[in-house]
């Protein structure tokens, strides 16, 4: 089978990874990729938001299966233009990927689903913002309605900051606060069966003890061990296929990665936000954990067939990720930043190095690209082997300005979830390490420098 992985970030070079370790892959391009995807796939340099070349190089290339990786080429119709050219397309259509495309529009698709979720209101004026946090009370939830790279929500207790986020988003979904551990479940669907993958659990603010701003992601962990043995299955029942179960109803049935971002509240598990793709950085440790071959699982959700495909195997242990990030981010990171260290990474047993925002500078050099660089995956027996290898291989990565959090998966290798995150917006957060320099000079640490 040949593969075309669409994305460039560490996400995509997990999905690149586990797809060459399937032996039904004969080949793997990845568009436009990175220079960790470019080690293990062909890459093109296609803008996936340029619909018409990304097609025309997916039939240039004979590709059985297209895997879209980012949210914005499926709200775009990227999956509708491959199907209607006759090319299988793992990713939901344009009015499917909605549910991640609009807060309100997965919303409405909840409550005709009857699916556990926070009591919200959408709003377009600045009165009914004023009037949905008035009825809510703080900590205020205020989320963007469209794609916004994952920085969307705000969660504060300030009502002058709520008030800014809003002016400032638009359209906006204004929801009662839901207080309990939060956790990612991905399923996959083809638009009628859905198959559940591994629960895992990611950290969100920039700073250990969650503190400090919002990001995309700074590290994760799976399994759950502190987690009900049957939450899969709970979630399977009352989110996910209800959800998928309406999408067929409503004549836009939904194929491809259902992610489910729960809360787990005293009051049961409740919907935090659906969205249309692999999470990131949590398939780098779901994915890992996959012993099923990844492509046929992908073509049988694209076809139609994902009832045939059989239980799912998982190795036994765990892993976690711990993302390293540019200096400044996620305010003002810095780009071409060498990076040195990562042969010696992949060198410590169980772990190994993930591509999120590289790029090879004119002297050849790999440099950084993006706020969140490398995603370092350890694992391990248990959490607390695999934390343990994701640090020490985080620990001789070399990169000026570069920092990552220290306390990833911390109360989870002792049974316990990931203390619940800030919810007032601090101004300040507690420092994280740095990350030598490719000099060996000392390093920058403060995630808002």
């Amino acid at each position: 089978m040949r593969v075309l992985l669409l994305g460039s970030g560490g996400r995509e070079h997990a999905l690149a990874r586990a797809l060459v370790a399937d032996p039904d892959v004969s080949d793997l391009h990845a568009a436009p990729g990175n220079p960790g995807l470019a080690a293990v796939a062909a890459t093109h340099p296609v803008d996936l938001a340029d619909i018409a070349a990304v097609t025309a190089l997916a039939r240039s290339i004979g590709t059985a299966l297209v895997v879209v990786g980012p949210e914005a080429p499926l709200v775009a119709g990227l999956a509708d233009r491959l199907k209607s050219a006759g090319i299988a397309c793992f990713g939901p259509g344009r009015r499917a990927a909605m549910l991640e495309g609009s807060k309100s529009f997965a919303k409405q698709v909840m409550a005709a689903a009857g699916i556990p979720t926070a009591r919200a209101r959408t709003c377009t004026s600045e009165g009914e913002v004023v009037a949905a946090l008035a009825e809510f009370g703080p900590p205020f939830v205020v989320k963007a309605d469209g794609l916004a790279g994952g920085k969307g929500v705000v969660v504060t207790g300030d009502l002058g900051a709520a008030l800014a986020h809003a002016r400032a988003a638009g359209t906006v979904v204004i929801e009662e606060f839901l207080d309990g551990p939060e956790v990612s479940l991905f399923a996959l669907t083809d638009g009628a069966t859905a198959v559940p993958l591994l629960p895992a659990q990611d950290f969100k603010r920039a700073g250990d003890g969650d503190s400090g701003p919002n990001t995309g992601g700074m590290g994760a962990y799976a399994p759950l061990g502190w987690a009900p043995p049957a939450l899969a299955g709970e979630v399977l029942a009352s989110v996910i296929q209800p959800a998928v179960d309406e999408m067929r109803r409503r004549g836009t049935p939904y194929r491809g990665l259902l992610y489910a971002g729960l809360s787990l509240t005293a009051a049961g598990v409740r919907v935090v936000e659906f969205n249309a793709r692999f999470g990131d950085p949590e398939t780098q440790v779901v994915l890992d954990r996959l012993a099923s071959p990844l492509a046929g699982l992908l073509a049988a959700a694209a076809s139609g067939s994902l009832a045939g495909a059989g239980p799912l195997c998982w190795a036994p242990g765990a892993a976690v990720t711990v993302v390293i990030a540019a200096e400044g981010y996620p305010a003002a990171p810095a780009k071409g930043d060498p990076i040195d260290g990562i042969s010696d990474a992949e060198r410590i047993p169980g772990a190994h190095v993930l591509h999120a925002g590289t790029a090879t500078d004119a002297a050849g050099r790999l440099v950084s690209a993006g706020g969140r660089v490398l995603n370092v995956v350890g694992t391990g027996p248990d959490l607390a082997a695999a934390r343990d290898t994701a640090y020490k291989a985080a620990a001789v990565i070399r990169m000026r300005g570069g920092w990552y959090r220290h306390d990833i998966a911390e109360a989870a290798a002792h049974g316990l979830p990931s203390p619940l995150a800030s919810q007032t917006s601090p101004t300040a957060s507690q420092t994280p390490h740095a990350v030598r320099d490719a000099g060996g000079g000392p390093a920058a640490s403060s995630p808002g420098s």
